[in-house]
């Protein structure tokens, strides 16, 4: 195996075809020891090849992978005994209790923490006495994330973790991956559900037609895009429509309107000017401000639209 690095995860110019089909078109990704890194893309974009890949299931066509430093097909025993992985469609043995499918999961994992097991159960809410057979989806799903949080991982996989799970299942799922941070955990983290991974992740990476078009943190990602500014003032805040000289990257969608003796204004800022803007509201004498920065929907959506958020 190779030396140990700070990147947990990576890749270079991955490539997988399927006959004619190129699943993966020269992606890369990187992911740091210690991190949440949110990994997105629609159906049909990747996530799931490389995700196989990584976890040495299936093997690349051309590229550089590796995990932990090692090589995930050549050292994938090695290298799965420090990793737990969570699908986003469980199958367990029906005939098992949950409890014993836990326990049977935990051992293929290195082993549980029994009180560790036993608070997870109880937060999640999960009968361990039924058979998995009797489970819906979501208590299946309990049964998987259970079993990966209580085995203490090195790296936590998780492919649409909490698909099935109620919403408040959803917010005890989040506490456990904090706290799996907390003691060292590494994780990365495939969902469709954007608000889960804007609570959680560090770092993002979006995917589009099996390559990355968007890396980095929220606020990184966030300064090539533009901020939503609502305001009420004064007086007329004029020379708003000047700043950035009206050109691409400038103040967009600007409209001032007169109400009830103020002026509200809307527009979308870049993040460079947000500071020359909200000079030219505090010359207009600001009664109220609002500046929302676009979403990690928007973000994902102008990553596949290429327009602005």
């Amino acid at each position: 195996m190779r030396p140990e690095t700070d990147d947990v995860i990576r890749i270079e110019g991955l490539v997988k075809s399927f006959g004619k089909a190129r699943a993966l078109d020269g992606l890369d990704l990187d992911v740091s020891r210690g991190e949440v890194h949110g990994f997105l893309g629609p159906n049909g974009s990747g996530k799931s090849t490389t995700i196989r890949i990584v976890l040495g299931l299936m093997r690349a066509d051309s590229g550089r992978v590796a995990l932990f430093g090692g090589d995930p097909w050549r050292d994938a025993v090695d290298l799965h005994r420090r990793l737990a992985y969570v699908p986003g469609d469980v199958t367990l043995w029906p005939r098992l209790t949950g409890g014993q499918s836990i326990d049977l999961l935990g051992r293929a994992l290195g082993g549980l923490e029994p009180g560790r097991r036993d608070g997870l159960i109880e937060r999640f809410r999960l009968d361990p006495t039924k058979r998995t057979r009797d489970y819906s989806k979501g208590n299946r799903q309990k049964v998987s994330l259970i079993a990966a949080f209580a085995s203490d991982p090195e790296l936590l996989v998780l492919d649409e973790p909490t698909s099935g799970l109620d919403p408040l299942m959803e917010q005890v799922f989040q506490e456990c991956v904090r706290d799996a941070v907390d003691r060292g955990t590494t994780v990365l983290l495939s969902s469709h559900i954007m608000g889960e991974v804007e609570a959680l992740a560090d770092r993002v990476s979006i995917i589009r037609d099996g390559r990355t078009v968007s890396s980095g943190t929220l606020a990184e990602l966030r300064r090539h895009t533009t901020t939503e500014v609502h305001a009420i003032t004064d007086r007329r805040p004029d020379g708003l429509d000047r700043i950035g000289d009206g050109v691409d990257g400038g103040v967009d969608g600007l409209r001032v309107t007169e109400v009830d003796g103020r002026y509200e204004a809307r527009c979308h800022v870049p993040a460079a000017l947000l500071g020359e803007v909200t000079g030219v509201l505090h010359d207009a004498g600001i009664h109220t401000l609002t500046a929302t920065p676009p979403s990690l929907d928007d973000l994902f959506l102008d990553a596949y639209s290429g327009t602005r958020a």
